[in-house]
């Protein structure tokens, strides 16, 4: 079995990992679950288990889809770029995988259990996927699809290339510092940062591309 197959079997697996726990835990839900949960991590909405599975079923669909996607972008990508980043979009595809399962998860958990830790657990997950994926960025080639993809670095390749260089450098240190700020903070100083670091680590590359695509074109 090719190192390519494995992958997309591990990545199966994983995405059936949620589908398992969901299907185990379902038997002893009571009719009425949680369903949504206010900032303090308590239910404010309840609804039926019918509900939370759809609600899975979902998730569960957009992790499927989402990797498929993402799988054969280089088949239908129009400016055949993507070709070029296949491999870097085999790991992308099945870094989403691993945090859509995580997260659905996090989600069946917090039904089974009625207990909601954004700061303690959400947050620091999502903060370790901004690194994951800043890791990847520098290798991703222009495309439509995937990456920062503005007016200025979809126009010019040198442009898409020294943008997400800066990008991948301020999403692995952003995600880092989020993760661990939210661990250690308190819930609302963490959550502030949280949000701080994503408006810094996606504002930056944007207005980093128009620069400097008006700087080379001028």
């Amino acid at each position: 079995m090719t190192k390519k197959n494995l992958t997309h079997l591990a990545a199966l697996i994983i995405w059936l990992v949620p589908v398992g726990y969901f299907i185990k835990v379902y038997t002893s839900l009571p009719e009425s679950v949680p369903l949504h949960f206010g900032m303090d991590g308590r239910p404010d909405r309840y609804g039926s288990k019918q509900e939370l599975l759809v609600a899975n079923i979902l998730i569960s669909a957009v992790s499927l889809g989402t990797y498929l996607l993402i799988r054969f972008l280089p088949k239908i990508d129009p400016k055949k770029a993507a070709g070029y980043s296949a491999g870097t979009f085999t790991k992308i595809s099945f870094l989403l995988v691993v945090f859509l399962s995580v997260i659905q998860l996090f989600v069946i958990d917090a039904s089974a259990s009625g207990k909601f830790s954004l700061n303690k657990f959400l947050l620091p997950v999502m903060g370790l996927f901004f690194a994951c994926l800043g890791n990847f960025m520098h290798n991703i080639k222009s495309n439509y699809f995937i990456g920062l993809r503005t007016p200025w670095t979809l126009e010019d390749p040198d442009t898409w290339r020294v943008t997400h260089q800066l990008a991948g450098k301020l999403w692995v240190a952003g995600g880092i510092i989020a993760a661990i700020a939210t661990l250690l903070l308190p819930f609302k100083a963490g959550f502030i940062v949280f949000i701080s670091i994503t408006a810094v680590i996606t504002l930056i590359p944007i207005v980093y591309s128009y620069l400097y695509f008006k700087k080379t074109k001028s």
